[in-house]
């Protein structure tokens, strides 16, 4: 009887918390604030990433003073202001002392391999050089050439790295109907041949991601590659919308998120977008290499995040956006057909 009742009470609560509390909530930010604090728990893990992600961001800029996420965005903003028309004279006076403290402490840890410090040091030097003469940003420049000229660095890459002119010789051949052929032989395949996939060919397809536009260049982003077939057995389980066919996937890649990119929530939503973004731009050059993929969505459910974090080992920063299963197409199989919506229900004029 009492286990009865009992489960009558938990059940009306439940029905109380999902179906009417949400309508009172709903009416003001304090309200709806008050039901996830207290009723719901749904972002709680991303409320503890993003707080997770500002401390480590602050922590390596204030007081480590070494934050490469920082450097990243800094250098694409000094970057933004050389190309502007007309240039200011003076720029960028608000952050260029942390720019260079943590450019300091970078390079005296930079390999000359390191293509991106190459462009750090090249925007930073053009921006000295282009800059009218200014007291204060003449301090930051000596602090520049004299870790520069005591840790001098020669990298391979010749040439400057700094904002240019698009070469109209260097564009590619490809017309639009040959690149909305490709967009229309992208699509996610579920059925894959039992043939390992080559790394490089991976790695060729996140050599084109890395292309993708990304808020300030800070690339908030990893792909976490499972080719391990005993690994990939546990990997695919992990998100949900995988039965049927989980058994066939040879290689699961992971998109992580670190919110370590950012001192703010106002740019927490951005590792889903830039992450997003690489992940279209990957997905399409597998095509090019033969190879196809089927993009998985990842579910905000305490459980799996608790499971994926634990088989990637993750950080309290990172976050899991994406999935995607990646191999050679069995041409045997078939794909859904999909029908999009209208163009007129996409493009919205003014």
């Amino acid at each position: 009887m009492l286990k009865k009742i009992s489960g009558k009470i938990k059940y009306y609560r439940k029905q109380f918390v999902l179906s009417y509390l949400p309508k009172i909530c709903v009416r003001s930010g304090f309200l709806s604030s008050i039901y996830y604090c207290f009723f719901n728990p749904a972002f709680r893990r991303e409320h503890r990433a993003t707080l997770a992600g500002i401390v480590k961001h602050l922590n390596e800029s204030k007081k480590i003073k070494a934050n490469y996420f920082l450097l990243v965005r800094n250098t694409h903003r000094i970057e933004k202001g050389l190309l502007m028309k007309p240039k200011k004279d003076v720029f960028a006076k608000d952050y260029i002392v942390e720019t260079i403290d943590s450019f300091v402490n970078i390079w005296k840890q930079a390999k000359e391999d390191h293509l991106q410090v190459k462009w750090f040091h090249d925007v930073l030097s053009e921006y000295f050089k282009t800059s009218a003469k200014d007291e204060f940003v003449n301090k930051q420049f000596q602090r520049f050439l004299t870790v520069t000229q005591q840790n001098g660095l020669s990298f391979q890459q010749q040439g400057s790295f700094i904002p240019y002119h698009r070469q109209l010789e260097n564009r590619s051949q490809i017309n639009y109907e040959e690149f909305y052929k490709l967009a229309r032989q992208r699509r996610s395949v579920r059925w894959f041949l039992n043939q390992p996939v080559p790394r490089n060919l991976i790695e060729l397809a996140i050599a084109a991601a890395n292309q993708s536009p990304s808020a300030c260049n800070r690339q908030p982003f990893s792909f976490r590659i499972i080719d391990d077939p005993n690994l990939v057995k546990t990997a695919v389980s992990l998100p949900m919308g995988t039965a049927g066919y989980s058994h066939t996937i040879p290689v699961l890649i992971v998109v992580v998120g670190n919110l370590d990119a950012y001192f703010s929530e106002r740019d927490r939503h951005i590792i889903y977008i830039d992450g997003s973004l690489a992940a279209m731009s990957f997905m399409f050059a597998l095509e090019t290499l033969g190879l196809s993929s089927c993009s998985i969505n990842w579910p905000d459910i305490e459980e799996r995040e608790g499971m994926m974090e634990k088989f990637l080992k993750l950080e309290k920063h990172q976050r899991p956006i994406m999935c995607l299963g990646v191999g050679y197409p069995d041409p045997e199989g078939m794909v859904a057909y999909s029908q999009k919506r209208a163009l007129s229900e996409l493009a919205i004029y003014n």
